[in-house]
């Protein structure tokens, strides 16, 4: 069983090392690691290009941000893996997650995509597994009053999430998807330059068998969250539900 993984990053070439490093640190079966830097304005590409670096784990720094999607499609005519996982610089595992992941994928020939149960570093879990996103569910995720109920089906907090679970909207800050399938729908949607391609790619991945979270698998996830920060993050990912409803379909 092979396994390939990316980190696409922009700025913050610390973090990159650190999750790189525990990724390489704790993954049993052969592993190559692609990270992707999308010309950070900070000098992480060449930090990382610099760092001294097992023969598995390729650097390619990017001319221009092209974006999270697009940064990660740049490993796709490289891949020759049985599973592929596309991480966030701020993720850190301290098991063998990857290995876990693959391992049940492998036992479950229906399951295209999973996703592990992610906490923040203080241990409380991050609530990321979703049904398909609505317009009422993502306005309470937003925090627009009077929407709880929206909110809470949106996050499944419905379900009982203890066990595997079916899903419908796969965190993209740490995913695996089997390789052949990661290449047959195309990976990402590129029109997205940041936010809802996760949910763009599980819909793709949907249509070639299930998408599964499972909680028995456990990361860190520091979760950034730059939309609730700043207007510019947050006017692109309405820009991004747009396109999302456009393509997929709108739903309150």
């Amino acid at each position: 069983m092979k396994i390939s993984a990316c980190i696409v990053s922009y700025g913050g070439a610390d973090e990159v090392i650190r999750a790189a490093e525990s990724v390489l640190r704790h993954t049993a079966a052969p592993l190559t690691l692609y990270l992707v830097d999308n010309a950070s304005p900070d000098g992480a590409g060449e930090t990382l290009a610099a760092h001294p670096w097992p023969e598995n784990v390729t650097v390619l720094r990017l001319p221009e941000n092209l974006g999270f999607g697009a940064g990660h499609n740049k490993v796709l005519p490289l891949l020759d893996s049985d599973y592929h996982f596309v991480l966030n610089p701020d993720i850190f595992v301290e098991s063998d997650v990857l290995g876990g992941l693959c391992g049940w994928l492998e036992e479950h020939p229906e399951a295209v995509m999973a996703t592990p149960r992610l906490t923040f570093p203080d241990g409380h879990e991050q609530v990321l597994p979703k049904r398909k996103p609505g317009v009422l569910g993502l306005a309470a995720r937003q925090g627009v009053p009077g929407l709880k109920r929206f909110g809470d089906h949106y996050a499944m907090l419905d379900e009982d999430l203890s066990r595997p679970t079916p899903i419908e909207f796969c965190t993209g800050s740490f995913f695996c998807m089997r390789t052949a399938v990661f290449k047959a729908i195309g990976g990402f949607d590129e029109k997205y330059f940041m936010y809802v391609e996760d949910a763009d790619i599980t819909q793709k991945a949907r249509q070639k068998g299930l998408v599964y979270y499972l909680p028995q698998f456990t990361a860190c996830h520091a979760w950034h969250r730059a939309p609730q920060k700043s207007l510019k993050p947050f006017l692109q990912q309405l820009k991004s539900m747009g396109r999302y409803f456009c393509k997929w379909g709108f739903r309150l």
